[in-house]
């Protein structure tokens, strides 16, 4: 059996911007505040924290300053992903040089792949790491699907150990959970469908929902893993309006107005993101005031 990366929850962690460059000094205490609420790993540079955006240094930069900041409390995830596989290997081995514990990398997108082809890509990507590989499958964003069958073929590389489904299809995680077996480590990549991945035997979810809440999205996991199923289940259902309102438009314009609100960046986004839209943001406070965020 692969040794696990992280159980829990995973904060898919914003990057925080002023003047059009990394607030470094924002992240740091952003960083600091996830691990005193109790989050189990931190991803950075994933689709949340805009890496799509960040120049190459600035992407590597970010990945060595929360390496150095977290000071090895919790695992390290780096998204080191692209449509570019010569690029994804070169960020991979700075990210395993710099001392991150794992990767997470996207499918290719725009130019997809055929399922051989993705085969080829990770197990290159995979080859030429020196830590933990977890694949990322999100077919909304990159028009590319990671199907069970070809999930099963990577998962017999010794470097890839899980996979962030955020396919939004249950049916096709239950298919992946029963091809893979103890091979393959399955999170959550939707906030809506962590207790059903969970109940199918998934071992935590990457969240946007944990920037602003990161012990509440852990304590749903952990709860669950303790056998406190209604807990978990209260949990997942109650926080659901909060999770609708920060995907009411495209990830990550909602929560970093909602870190924004909370105090811990400006609401700073790289075009071509804009600012949240008034009438959503004021909904979106509402619920937060609710929730004693605010």
């Amino acid at each position: 059996m692969k040794k696990t990366v992280f159980t829990g929850a995973a904060t898919a962690i914003i990057t925080p911007f002023k003047d059009n460059k990394i607030d470094y000094e924002s992240f740091a205490r952003l960083i600091d505040w996830q691990i005193d609420e109790g989050i189990d790993a931190i991803v950075v540079c994933g689709t949340t924290g805009e890496a799509s955006t960040l120049t190459d240094d600035e992407h590597k930069d970010a990945i060595a300053f929360a390496v150095k900041q977290v000071a090895g409390r919790v695992p390290v995830i780096a998204g080191t992903g692209s449509n570019d596989t010569a690029y994804a290997i070169e960020m991979t081995q700075f990210a395993c040089d710099a001392g991150a514990d794992a990767m997470l990398v996207v499918t290719p997108y725009y130019n997809k792949a055929t399922q051989a082809g993705l085969v080829k890509m990770f197990t290159s990507i995979a080859d030429a790491s020196t830590k933990p590989v977890i694949l990322y499958n999100v077919p909304s964003r990159t028009g590319c699907n990671i199907l069970p069958s070809t999930a099963a073929k990577l998962a017999e590389h010794e470097n890839i150990v899980a996979i962030k489904e955020a396919s939004g299809n249950l049916s096709q995680i239950a298919e992946l959970a029963h091809l893979v077996g103890d091979k393959m480590d399955i999170y959550s990549g939707n906030d809506d469908q962590i207790l059903p991945i969970l109940s199918l035997g998934g071992k935590g979810v990457i969240s946007v929902l944990s920037n602003p809440m990161p012990k509440a999205t852990s304590k749903i996991c952990h709860d669950y893993f303790e056998g406190n199923h209604k807990d978990s289940l209260k949990a997942q259902l109650d926080l659901l309006p909060f999770i609708n309102a920060l995907f009411c438009e495209v990830n990550p314009i909602p929560v970093k107005a909602a870190m924004a609100l909370m105090g811990f960046c400006e609401n700073s986004l790289r075009l071509p993101l804009t600012e949240m839209e008034d009438a959503h943001e004021e909904k979106m406070a509402a619920i937060m005031r609710e929730l004693g965020l605010i």
